[in-house]
């Protein structure tokens, strides 16, 4: 059911933040914020910011921030509706009833039957691996050194050569075509007719956090491809929402969790006694995976393939785990390729060693980088230094970017107050680190000035925020339509119409968006980190080349969306620019 927008709020303003926080986070007042240590993830010294003010929290350290709603739907995995009932018991206020559409009953009603189509399908791929027709799927578990014990542990089973046996099966039970179909169990096509999804396959059950199957994977036989097929997405199954293995690993109750690239590498793992592994589902780890595994563990040890591909879908999982405020740590697997290679040769007592010794995801990071470069040549050195100068302002907090300073100065010998007064001049500037690829392309290099336009473009939000007295001296050459980025231009839009009315209400904005993730995004806005700057006047700088960066790139989109033939929007756009020479000279006060 949908609520107004004012019932949202009315609830969000009766519920005061610091309160509703501070009965899960033991909280201390530092000048007009609270502090705490973040739930989020683990830390020793509190990063964990509440205001009062803003009616937001924020965590320096791992990134989570949102309003009283966002706090809720993040520590106890509520739903906004879950989180919005509670809030609202908590103040007294009575919610209407809400009722389910006949479409949202009929989804409810499809996904069950689906579920218990999984359940059936689940066993009797099971009941067929321990038959004739079964005979080369169970050669080869048994070939892959599986035991009975873990084979029955992970429901494994075989889907047969003839392509409509299971199809067949599920009739009898009384299922429709349609609701086949749907359940990605059957595929139906013009010159094949009905058939099965899998066949010919070793399978592997998919279950959610509770058990239920949810959807399947599949082993070919041979060399057909492709050589592992997934379900496809259901309504009981969302890949990106789920973790292959993650109903054992995370009542396994260790101080880690484990991240392989596929099936047989989680299998492996567990058989070896490490149970808290886990993989994602045929694709690149997602947002909605690494907040998943949040929710049991603050640390992870990647374990990718160590090829090439590895490496770059490592380099991808880092930034989304330290963004769910994950700790990361990299295992290094040389000479073989994944963990069940690894185990196989060297054993599990091996493999804890290269788990103790597995390399700072950071660091993990800085290694790769260096490879692309030539620190021989001076061009390419500077190149490298730069780059690790502005990866160093991932770390918001001041004593852990310095500890990692220190660390990096001494690899690199770079030198630590040489390298601290860079990392500092490109934080003062909104930089972000380009990737520099072997072969860079055009598209790299747009994509790389986009990355810089985005920051830009928090950072100017961040400072209206902060500096609201900087909004009126900027209003007639800034407008919500020169934030490119569609989410930053709605918040833009919002936050313009509070200041007009002198009434900036951040936590309100929050409450507009219905994405966990998009609450979060916004919330980062509001708290990006402005490196301190002491003199009034290098801060009035920094704040009027924010707003030229902004306004500048605008101008930029705008032509080059502009038809050729469109002589009235050239001529505005000339005018634009000529306005553009008046606030290069304009002067900003911060007071």
């Amino acid at each position: 059911m949908r609520y107004t927008e004012d019932l949202i709020e009315e609830v969000r303003a009766r519920n005061d933040i610091v309160d509703v926080i501070s009965g899960y986070v033991k909280l201390t007042r530092k000048g007009s914020n609270y502090f705490g240590l973040c739930p989020f993830h683990n830390e020793k010294s509190p990063s964990f910011s509440v205001s009062p003010g803003k009616q937001m929290y924020y965590c320096f350290g791992c990134g989570a921030g949102g309003n009283v709603y966002t706090f809720l739907m993040e520590y106890e995995n509520f739903t906004f509706q879950e989180a919005l009932k509670s809030l609202a018991d908590r103040a007294g206020i009575q919610l209407p009833e809400a009722e389910l559409s006949e479409e949202e009953r009929r989804e409810r009603d499809v996904r069950g039957e689906i579920l218990k189509m999984n359940k059936l399908a689940a066993k009797y791929y099971y009941y067929q691996l321990r038959t004739q027709n079964g005979k080369a799927g169970y050669a080869y578990l048994k070939k892959r050194e599986l035991s009975e014990e873990t084979i029955r542990k992970f429901g494994l089973g075989y889907s047969t050569k003839y392509r409509d046996d299971l199809y067949r099966y599920l009739k009898k039970q009384g299922f429709s075509d349609e609701l086949l179909r749907q359940s990605g169990l059957i595929t139906a096509d013009e010159k094949n007719g009905i058939y099965d999804k899998f066949w010919n396959r070793v399978m592997f059950p998919i279950m959610d956090v509770n058990n239920r199957v949810i959807g399947f994977g599949g082993r070919v036989m041979g060399d057909a491809k492709p050589k592992y097929l997934n379900s496809p997405e259901t309504k009981a199954f969302d890949k990106s929402r789920n973790l292959y293995g993650l109903n054992f690993a995370r009542l396994a109750r260790k101080p880690q969790m484990i991240i392989c690239e596929g099936y047989m590498d989680v299998i492996a793992l567990h058989q070896a006694g490490f149970t808290q592994a886990v993989a994602s589902l045929g694709t690149a780890l997602t947002t909605q995976q690494a907040m998943l595994l949040k929710r049991y563990t603050d640390k992870v040890l990647l374990t990718y393939d160590s090829d090439e591909a590895g490496v770059k879908a490592a380099l991808r999982a880092i930034p989304l785990l330290k963004e769910a405020g994950i700790s990361v740590r990299v295992i290094n697997m040389r000479p073989y390729k994944d963990p069940d290679e690894f185990i196989k040769n060297l054993g599990a007592e091996e493999f804890q060693k290269r788990m103790d010794e597995a390399e700072n995801s950071f660091l993990y990071e800085l290694s790769t980088l260096e490879k692309k470069y030539d620190l021989k040549d001076p061009e390419g050195k500077t190149a490298f230094q730069t780059e690790a100068a502005g990866k160093l302002l991932e770390f918001p907090e001041e004593m852990e970017r310095n500890n990692y300073i220190e660390a990096v100065a001494e690899k690199y010998h770079m030198g630590y107050e040489n390298l601290k007064r860079r990392v500092n001049e490109l934080g003062n500037r909104g930089y972000v680190p380009q990737k520099k690829e072997a072969s860079p392309e055009r598209r790299e290099k747009a994509r790389e000035k986009e990355d810089g336009m985005r920051t830009s473009q928090r950072l100017l939000l961040t400072w209206l925020l902060e500096k609201p007295s900087v909004y009126p001296q900027i209003e007639e050459y800034i407008t919500p339509e020169d934030f490119t980025e569609e989410l930053y231009r709605k918040i833009a839009d919002m936050l313009f119409e509070q200041l007009r009315m002198g009434e900036v209400n951040p936590a309100r904005i929050i409450s507009r968006f219905a994405e966990p993730e998009e609450q979060k995004e916004a919330a980062a806005l509001f708290n990006a980190r402005i490196h301190p700057i002491e003199k009034k006047e290098e801060q009035e700088k920094a704040v009027l080349e924010t707003v030229l960066r902004v306004k500048k790139n605008s101008l930029d989109v705008w032509a080059k969306q502009l038809d050729v033939t469109d002589i009235s929007g050239f001529q505005r756009l000339i005018q634009a620019r000529g306005e553009l020479q008046k606030l290069e000279k304009l002067h900003i006060s911060v007071d």
